[in-house]
């Protein structure tokens, strides 16, 4: 797919031609004199610049860059080969006046005044060069002087190295208190020469601003030097090496080996800070089990451990820019949990992300893990951790317990380190369990000998040195004090994966009427800690006690259960105290069903589906339940059971606009539902999947699916109203196909004055009447009479449909701000209720808005969503799509091309990963009319011949490519399309 503007690939194609023409010597008269004026023009821009600037230091830079093209004005003779540099300090200019508006030098913060230096310490370089060129030419008395071109380019390069450093320092700064920077960004991408769209750099300034990812940048910082790091010097300086070379760096070995904590060391070596600054980031993945981990969450922590949030249909894009921008290091800790993914799709996904983010140049990663199952096409370069060394273990261990006690017993110490093998948390462990409990060294030295013998004859004992670290902690006075209750609740505590939430313990807990004290004392032991609102276990730990000690008992388990389900019944669409509980626990509630489904399924069965309900309304995102639910084996008393938890796991991924998977989903509910005979769902599942294939655009599919399921043995048994329905969305898919007229379109009805689907077909029946060109006032009348059928609370969708059918007609009549008013009705309906409905009207209206010629309205209302809809538009492709397109039809509409085109390819690109056909045809059609507009009829050619392959997987004629879809057709102006299907000229002899 194009990249570029034909004229940029024409423009290229020329100057690289040795065959190409060379200019006249009135040509290049012409140019010289063309270059002087710009010279004028740009020393007197950047002169009145450094008047109205109040940063002395800004001042300097641009009173040199004058200097420099005064020099260039006035004695040298090959002007025309600084054009680069002269574009180059004007936009220097340019990006000073509004970097340090209102800024003295005295405010001005830490990132501009490093930036400012290096610029100004570059021209001033730069300056004295070209100056003594000068004087070399009039002392040999030449009334001009040249410098070669190599010499220009080699400026060239460093104001590009110094503008690359003022964007990833500068920048990043003024984002945080300019509101609109879209020349800035153009220019710096013509500087830096970085490889992005103009939307990709955009998306890093302002997120209001037009982008396929929107990407925001709020400096993190690294975790702190660990305080009880001792030892390891030579491994440090090896591994600094390394990364100061670039080397990618896996570090393996056991848990609590100290993976972590060397790794948060080498981010605070000086070597490593100097090449790095503040581009050192530590991304945490103990939090997560790798039951629920998936290829979202894997992206969403790395973005959140940079600073940025990411939306789009492609998260892996906004973090590679983001990476691009400087040199930076990454660590990934405790890699084992996406390593040992349980979902197909995070194993399958996450190690061609990490390959692609190792392949971006200056990019360096270190990988902590307990595993070797690495990501395979990335270089790295092992290390096994080894323990610590006995000097370094006694400083651990006497950081904690008091060295003036161990007088008589050093070498006991000695050796009781030796036998934990030298491992690092298993002697923070000990230290703090000897200490809190007051413990002598005898006494230490009595327990551990008395408790694991069984470790002084293993010999290595790495993870088992840990695990009688445990032991000896859990055996401490002050857990033995907690009784039973103890070891239950951290039981407890590791087995939820998000943790205990510590406002909900009581609630989870209530026969642990000690539950917060108990938390306290575990937390003292450095057995749990806080975060945010729950209470956690290390990755280690949490591993020791799943494999070592019984899972929560049935009382406990029971008490959660009935908490979180009983949460999930209560739960409804309106955003509540229960809804809160579903938001906060979901993980947590997640893998309490999933245990249980594999336990006791059929009284599961229903928890789970209203949980994948509560999913839904409240927090749509991929679950892990899908193998889990796949995964029961049914028997026929629970057919019917399952088949409900499929429909709902079909609904959350329709929501998610996951329509593959919602398709195959639905197709095993069906099979369920006609093992137990229940008709009517088999045309639920029927219809939906039918329904899935017309959201793809896939209209021959879905027809024949519906055209198929009318000769089943299930349509008998169907009532009218139901076949009413199935009769529905089969018109719905002929109507896009213009097989039939309109007449024959919606007008089998159930006589049912109850039923939905009869009213809602009489809608699409004049609507259809519209698309086919039938007359318009006739169409509104008729409209109007059934709106007046639709009332709020009974029918809101067929009452949508109506109003959007009149929107339609309004719209196609030029009314155009009735049919503003129209789509705002239906946003108000909707308000508070479905997010995706009022961000897709909202989109609607921004299409109205661009028709109006108000194109900063409608970049208002496609861009600057509330958070809430940029929640589910983050989350649903479909809805991206949509404004996706429409925002390219908005550019495309304003004459910004290069934004509409950069549009348009991402939504080709989403459209390809969702399996969708019309926004992609659509999205092909702009591209072509954009090469129609730049006179390149060749590629306009190229993209209106694909369309027609796209037309005919539809079913859709392609002189009716846009008859359904009035709001998404393009002004009249961009005629290439139609000119291509009528074999005019210029198509005429390309065809």
């Amino acid at each position: 797919m194009p990249s570029k503007s034909p004229k940029s690939r024409k423009s290229k194609e020329s100057k690289n031609n040795p065959h190409t023409k060379q200019p006249t010597s009135e040509i290049k008269e012409s140019q010289a004199e063309n270059m002087s004026q710009l010279l004028d023009v740009t020393i007197a821009g950047i002169s009145a610049v450094q008047i109205v600037v109040p940063s002395d230091l800004a001042k300097g830079v641009l009173g040199t860059v004058v200097s420099i093209l005064m020099t260039v004005q006035s004695v040298i003779k090959n002007k025309s080969a600084f054009l680069a540099l002269v574009n180059k300090c004007k936009t220097i200019g340019e990006i000073l006046e509004r970097a340090t508006k209102d800024t003295t030098d005295d405010n001005l913060p830490g990132y501009l005044a490093h930036a400012l230096s290096e610029l100004n310490s570059l021209v001033n370089d730069i300056n004295n060069k070209v100056v003594s060129r000068k004087k070399q030419g009039l002392l040999k008395r030449f009334l001009s002087v040249t410098i070669d071109r190599d010499q220009i380019a080699s400026w060239e390069k460093d104001i590009d190295s110094a503008l690359k450093l003022f964007d990833t320092e500068a920048l990043v700064g003024i984002a945080m208190r300019v509101e609109e920077l879209p020349g800035i960004t153009t220019r710096v991408e013509e500087l830096t020469g970085i490889t992005m769209r103009v939307e990709e750099v955009v998306s890093r300034i302002d997120s209001n601003l037009t982008s396929v990812n929107v990407l925001k940048y709020q400096p993190i910082e690294p975790p702190s030097r660990p305080s009880m790091f001792y030892g390891r010097d030579d491994l440090m300086a090896e591994l600094t090496t390394l990364v100061v070379n670039g080397e990618h760096i896996a570090l393996i070995g056991p848990g609590g080996m100290g993976k972590s904590s060397l790794a948060k060391a080498i981010l605070h070596e000086p070597r490593i800070i100097e090449k790095f600054a503040d581009r050192r980031f530590f991304v945490a993945y103990d939090d997560l089990d790798p039951s629920t981990i998936t290829f979202e969450t894997f992206m969403t922590h790395f973005a959140k451990a940079l600073g940025i949030e990411i939306t789009g249909a492609d998260p892996l894009r906004p973090i590679s820019t983001f990476l691009h921008s400087a040199s930076t290091l990454v660590v990934l800790d405790n890699a084992e949990t996406f390593e040992d993914a349980s979902a197909l799709s995070a194993l399958e996904k996450i190690p061609p992300a990490i390959a692609k983010i190792a392949d971006i140049h200056g990019v360096v990663l270190i990988l902590t893990s307990r595993s070797r199952r690495n990501a395979t096409d990335v270089l790295w370069r092992t290390m096994d951790i080894p323990p610590l060394d006995l000097s370094s273990a006694e400083r651990v261990f006497f950081q904690t317990y008091p060295r003036s006690r161990c007088s008589d017993a050093e070498e006991e110490i000695k050796d009781l380190l030796r036998e934990l093998d030298f491992h690092p948390l298993s002697i923070n462990l000990l230290a703090h369990t000897a200490r809190q409990n007051d413990w002598s060294p005898a006494m230490l030295l009595q327990r551990w000998n008395n408790r694991h013998s069984a470790v002084l004859n293993a010999g290595k004992g790495r993870l088992q040195s840990l695990s009688d670290t445990m032991q000896l902690s859990l055996n401490s006075p002050s857990i033995q004090g907690l009784g039973e209750d103890g070891r239950r609740t951290l039981a407890i505590i590791a087995f939820l994966p998000q943790g205990l939430n510590d406002n909900l313990a009581g609630d989870l807990l209530p026969s642990l009427q000690e539950v917060d004290t108990i938390c306290d004392v575990l937390r003292r032991q450095s057995l749990v800690y806080r975060q945010d609102d729950f209470i956690k276990v290390l990755a280690p730990i949490r591993h020791y006690v799943q494999d070592s000690l019984p899972l929560p008992d049935s009382t406990h388990l029971q008490e959660i259960r009935t908490f979180y389900y009983g949460t999930v019944e209560q739960c409804l669409e309106e955003q509540d105290g229960y809804a809160n509980i579903i938001i906060s626990d979901h993980f947590n509630i997640e893998h309490v069903v999933a245990f249980d489904l594999a336990h006791i399924p059929e009284e599961t069965y229903r928890a789970c589906s209203k949980f994948l309900n509560c999913l839904t309304w409240h927090l749509p995102r991929p679950t892990t339940l899908t193998p889990a639910i796949f995964n029961v084996i049914e028997n026929s008393s629970t057919y019917e059971l399952k088949a409900y938890c499929l429909w709902s796991l079909g609904c959350l991924y329709d929501a998610l606009s996951q329509l593959t998977d919602t398709i195959k989903i639905f197709k095993a509910a069906e099979a369920l539902f006609l093992a137990t005979g229940n008709h009517k769902m088999v045309a639920e599942c029927v219809t939906s999947c039918a329904d899935m294939y017309r959201c793809q655009a896939r209209f021959i599919q879905s027809q024949q699916l519906l055209q198929g399921f009318q000769r089943s043995e299930s349509w008998e048994y169907l009532s009218e109203p139901t076949k009413s329905q199935v009769w529905y969305f089969l018109d719905r898919a002929r109507m896009c196909r213009f097989t039939a007229s309109a007449d024959e379109l919606y007008v089998k009805y159930s006589d049912s004055e109850d039923h939905l689907y009869d009213l809602l077909s009489k809608i699409q029946h004049w609507r259809a009447k519209l698309y086919y060109g039938g007359e318009t006032v006739q169409v509104n009348e008729r409209l109007k009479d059934l709106l007046l059928q639709c009332t709020f609370t009974q029918v809101c969708f067929a009452r949508r449909d109506a109003l959007m059918g009149l929107a339609e007609v309004a719209f196609c009549e030029g009314r155009l701000s009735e049919a503003m008013d129209i789509l705002q009705q239906i946003v108000e309906m909707f308000e508070g209720q479905h997010s995706d409905d009022v961000l897709w009207y909202t989109v609607l209206k921004a299409a109205v808005a661009s028709k109006q010629g108000d194109h900063a309205l409608a970049r208002k209302l496609i861009y600057n969503a509330p958070g809430s809809l940029q929640f589910f538009e983050l989350r649903s492709a479909f809805i991206f799509l949509h404004r996706s397109y429409a925002a390219a039809c908005i550019e495309l509409t304003a004459g910004a091309y290069d934004r509409a085109e950069s549009h348009f390819i991402a939504t080709i690109e989403g459209c390809d990963i969702q399996g969708q056909l019309d926004f992609k045809a659509y999205s092909k059609r702009g591209l072509g009319e954009i090469a129609f507009a730049h006179d390149d009829f060749a590629l306009a050619a190229v993209y209106f011949t694909e369309i027609l392959s796209v037309c005919a997987e539809m079913g859709v004629p392609e002189r009716h490519l846009y008859s359904c879809e009035p709001f998404y057709v393009l002004p009249d102006r961009f005629c290439g399309w139609t000119l291509f299907l009528e074999g005019q000229s210029p198509f005429a002899n390309i065809m």
